[in-house]
């Protein structure tokens, strides 16, 4: 693995492998601590977009791994404006080890790899979010172990979280369901994707307008805000065409008894989500969130290991 870009960028077998060494990881950790397997080593952190999760997860995965990171904050640098995509990738590439960045646009990930010879994560994209669905798999993988015939219901906009999580439920052979209204559905080029990976891994795909339709008989539930950083112009628009996609306790009653609630935060409680579903038994999105870390040492550990 030369670049962490995109989920179907590996095979099933690659990414059980990283899923398998993210468990190991954590239990090491647990147990006993990390070992110091990237000393000397350093990430930097190129930042457009600001986020809790993302960040923390790497420094602290890069900290418990030996390693050392350093946070280039939007201001900084202004990818793409002050100074060009390229340039930046070729003065890191003299300074440190590899290059996690959160931008705004995926084609600025598919530069930075382009012009730079050290390895480059994608911490999130318009079109992506493939860190998201290793962290979240992990967690479905800790509850829910026995993958064959699980269904998983995304309800909420199509967007860079859903694209990456349908691709990830194709390559381990989970059935995916996404509700959304219309206009707000996948794109086609993800869906022939999931399509093509699907007709290997044995996986249904459904996309619906009806949310009850896709959480019906589902052993997880999955959202996502309605309204994402670089979309708040539209955020009232769509807090009217989205609000009958809530995740509340009675569209959780219709999936199965034991269902897991994800939400890979942050949440517009009482939006797309109830408190007392992010709350309450079902759900496991501080679970969820915490294995972002331990998915991310999975990531640093195979790019910067021999």
């Amino acid at each position: 693995m030369c670049n962490f870009l995109a989920i179907d960028d590996f095979t099933s077998e690659e990414l059980k492998n990283l899923l398998s060494l993210a468990s190991k990881l954590k239990k090491e950790y647990i147990s006993t601590g990390n070992q110091p397997v990237l000393n000397g080593k350093t990430l930097a952190m190129i930042f457009q977009k600001p986020s809790l999760r993302t960040r923390v997860s790497f420094e602290m995965a890069m900290h418990h791994l030996g390693g050392k990171s350093i946070y280039i904050s939007p201001q900084e640098i202004e990818l793409g404006k002050r100074e060009s995509v390229p340039d930046v990738a070729r003065v890191l590439d003299g300074y440190v080890d590899a290059i996690m960045a959160r931008v705004f646009h995926y084609e600025q990930i598919l530069e930075l790899a382009k012009y730079t010879s050290i390895p480059v994560i994608n911490g999130l994209s318009d079109y992506n979010h493939p860190c998201q669905a290793v962290g979240d798999m992990l967690t479905i993988m800790e509850l829910k172990p026995k993958l064959q015939g699980l269904k998983l219901a995304f309800v909420g906009d199509g967007n860079n979280v859903a694209t990456s999580l349908a691709l990830t439920c194709a390559l381990m052979g989970i059935s995916f369901t996404i509700a959304s209204p219309k206009g707000y559905e996948l794109n086609d080029d993800v869906i022939e994707r999931i399509k093509k990976i699907s007709s290997k891994e044995k996986m249904d795909f459904l996309q619906t307008t009806d949310p009850i339709t896709a959480v019906s008989n589902a052993d997880i539930i999955y959202t996502d805000v309605w309204t994402s950083m670089g979309q708040e112009q539209e955020a009232q628009y769509r807090h009217e065409l989205f609000k009958t996609y809530q995740v509340n306790q009675d569209l959780v009653s219709k999936a199965k008894p034991n269902v897991i609630v994800m939400h890979d935060l942050p949440a517009k409680r009482g939006e797309e989500i109830t408190s007392d579903v992010a709350d309450g038994p079902n759900s496991v999105i501080f679970q969820q969130a915490h294995n972002r870390m331990h998915s991310a040492k999975a990531i640093l550990y195979t790019l910067l290991t021999d």
